[in-house]
């Protein structure tokens, strides 16, 4: 049985269109909402994946996160289409691991450009729509990264922990006008990467994870569902891991 429910809410979903947003896109569309989700070089996977979509008012649309001017029209775009918003999560992020001495400063800046940046231009652009209105919800792709660090991802911690704090700060901006912002930081998550593991690579991950497994794309969507609903009408700048109990804030 549903707990919650999404019906007639418009969510803004960036990098929607495969793997974990993917998951987050069909998960939104099940419990009602009208998705607009984002893709940055795959149409075709994009438009399979609206085609599977439940429901009615879904649409996707090419997006450079990294790009402030296209975040701007993209986000002009959305507005002008539907009016108003409940719900961002902000998804989108690349990695470029390497050790730090070995990592180029424009693999740093870029990741952080568009982990961190990205989600503060798509924040900003959406959030004058919801300080009118006095509701709405951000969600942030936060990792567990961001919490432990990890060796060859400097860049990528840099920006996960950042994102996290920013989360924090835009929460105490933001409440007093009725709008909620919480991060969601997955683990060790099942995915195209990880089905190319060797069975002994896979049983070296699980064996640093309580609960002896991966998890699943739609358990993060579960808990990005969760946040953007009002049944967490009260919880506002929290980071909630989904990581099996392999970091226990």
């Amino acid at each position: 049985m549903k707990t919650y429910e999404l019906t007639g809410k418009k969510i803004f979903v960036s990098g929607g269109s495969r793997g974990i947003g993917s998951a987050i896109v069909k998960h939104l569309a099940e419990l009602g909402a009208s998705v607009c989700f984002t893709y940055s070089t795959n149409e075709t996977a994009a438009a399979e994946l609206a085609k599977t979509l439940p429901g009615t008012g879904h649409f996707f649309l090419k997006l450079d996160i990294s790009n402030t001017e296209n975040v701007e029209q993209v986000t002009s775009e959305i507005i002008s289409r539907w009016g108003n918003i409940d719900g961002v999560v902000n998804n989108a992020g690349i990695t470029k691991d390497q050790l730090l001495l070995r990592m180029k400063p424009e693999d740093f800046t870029s990741v952080i450009q568009t982990n961190l940046t990205g989600s503060f231009l798509i924040t900003k652009a959406f959030s004058k729509v919801m300080l009118k209105a006095r509701a709405g919800s951000f969600v942030n792709i936060s990792s567990v990264i961001g919490s432990m660090g990890n060796a060859g991802q400097a860049n990528y911690a840099a920006s996960k922990g950042g994102l996290e704090a920013f989360t924090r700060s835009i929460a105490l901006e933001f409440a007093s006008r009725g709008i909620r912002a919480n991060c969601v930081a997955p683990g060790y998550i099942k995915s195209d990467m990880t089905a190319a593991l060797s069975e002994e690579q896979l049983k070296a991950f699980n064996e640093k994870i309580p609960l002896s497994r991966p998890g699943e794309g739609h358990e993060v969507a579960s808990a990005v569902a969760f946040l953007l609903s009002d049944a967490a009408s009260y919880i506002t700048g929290q980071t909630l891991h989904v990581n099996g109990g392999m970091y226990l804030n």
